[in-house]
């Protein structure tokens, strides 16, 4: 980006406004590559990194919910096992 830089007499000079670059380490295809891009574009791609991040947990922590859920409807229903009276021995007389 370009534009003026203004002094206290209000005098216009020709400056120009460059991109933040760093250098950061970054895993792309399972391989860490160092990568040269804007301070703003890492804080992005780490935010994006993070929400893709808590979804997967979220996925994974959901089918044990569901499996909770069902087994407390199957005991819900099930019916108590009465215990089943022994036979006594026969008396001798």
């Amino acid at each position: 980006m370009s534009g003026n830089s203004r002094s206290h007499s209000v005098r216009a000079t020709r400056r120009v406004w460059n991109v933040n670059l760093q250098k950061y380490k970054v895993n792309i295809n399972g391989k860490m590559v160092e990568v040269r891009m804007s301070a703003r574009a890492y804080r992005s791609l780490n935010k994006s990194v993070k929400a893709k991040a808590a979804e997967a947990a979220k996925a994974a922590v959901a089918p044990k919910a569901e499996v909770k859920a069902e087994v407390k409807a199957v005991a819900a229903e099930a019916k108590p096992v009465e215990a089943k009276a022994e036979a006594k021995p026969a008396e001798v007389k």
